[in-house]
């Protein structure tokens, strides 16, 4: 059975399609937005799926309307926005060092978006956007410094990994080192923003993300010829005409933003960036990077997960980064064992 064809467009333009990879990430759309429409519907005061679809038509009563657009709606649009943003990272950091674990959460963007925050609570006691700007930079600063250690001729697949670890190391020893000089109120209120969180998520953090989404994801997806010749090795790229360093820097930082957003956005949401490139891969199976379907992927759990805290703890009683970890650790458990039986480790 053929999984790729071609398609012709008026113009001329041919394009080669994989139906597979078409088909699931069809289906993680329709799962995401399946999920969103339940979550938006989930809390103390329920509103029928149906309700949910009137209401975001513009036929919904005026009650509905307000718990749905003003209290609901930007959480989920949150959700989605975040998950989308960390499953794209993850499948480009995980492309371009050709490393499952080349995550945001491995090479210390997270810890570094950390840090950012935490200066801002902790030093300054920050505002709720000060914090959030204080996420973006440390992230980018993270990133920057991760590039410039790990550059040599270029910068390479288990370098960038090994040097990402470090780093990590280093900045989640500042983490703790500011945490134990704060008071304990900041203190409180910096665990809480650790753990990731899309609680009281309102439109002041969804429009500042779908911005940048509506600028990087196009950025990438032009670039994505390039990554995928990148796979092959630089020198295979270099005579296929790919501009390799700049592909690679600009991809880098496209997801380096976007981990540092949708860090300051919800706080560090762990695993999403690692598991949810690997698990499109695997349904998509095909060897590419998948950007698309892990972008859907990374929507659907991370939506999923905060229906299941809200559903099996109630509403703002367990945050989402902690669901997201235990699934993501069970994830990890299982392709180990999976791994290690067909003797690959």
């Amino acid at each position: 059975m053929k999984t790729h064809r071609a398609v012709r467009t008026p113009g001329g333009l041919s394009l080669r399609v994989d139906v597979r990879t078409l088909v699931v990430g069809t289906l993680l759309l329709l799962v995401a937005l399946t999920a969103s429409v339940v979550l938006i519907g989930t809390g103390d005061f329920p509103i029928p799926a149906a309700d949910v679809v009137r209401t975001l038509l513009g036929e919904g009563d005026p009650g509905q309307e307000f718990i749905v657009t003003e209290l609901r709606l930007p959480r989920v649009l949150v959700g989605l926005l975040v998950g989308a943003s960390l499953g794209l990272a993850g499948a480009l950091f995980q492309s371009i060092s050709r490393n499952p674990l080349g995550s945001p959460d491995v090479l210390g963007l997270g810890q570094g978006a950390t840090a950012g925050a935490l200066v801002v609570i902790v030093l300054f006691s920050g505002t709720a956007n000060q914090v959030a700007l204080g996420a973006l930079v440390g992230g980018l600063a993270t990133g920057f410094a991760i590039y410039l250690l790990a550059w040599k001729r270029g910068v390479h697949g288990y370098r960038l990994v090994l040097v990402g670890i470090g780093v990590s190391a280093v900045v989640t020893a500042v983490n703790g080192y500011l945490l134990t000089k704060s008071d304990i109120v900041d203190a409180a209120r910096a665990i809480v923003w650790m753990t990731g969180s899309l609680d009281g998520r309102d439109w002041d953090q969804v429009w500042p993300l779908l911005a940048l989404c509506a600028i990087l994801v196009p950025l990438v997806l032009a670039n994505s010829r390039g990554l995928r010749m990148m796979e092959m090795g630089d020198d295979v790229s270099y005579a296929l005409g790919v501009r390799v360093e700049r592909v690679r820097l600009v991809l880098m930082l496209s997801a380096v933003l976007l981990t540092a957003a949708a860090t300051a956005a919800s706080g560090p949401v762990g695993f999403v960036a690692l598991t949810a490139p690997q698990l499109a891969r695997r349904l998509t199976r095909s060897p590419g990077p998948n950007l698309m379907s892990a972008m859907c992927m990374g929507a659907a759990l991370l939506v999923s997960a905060d229906w299941i805290s809200q559903r099996a703890f109630g509403a703002g009683q367990l945050p989402v980064g902690v669901v997201t970890g235990v699934l993501g650790g069970v994830y990890l458990l299982w392709l180990l064992v999976t791994e290690r039986r067909a003797g690959r480790i």
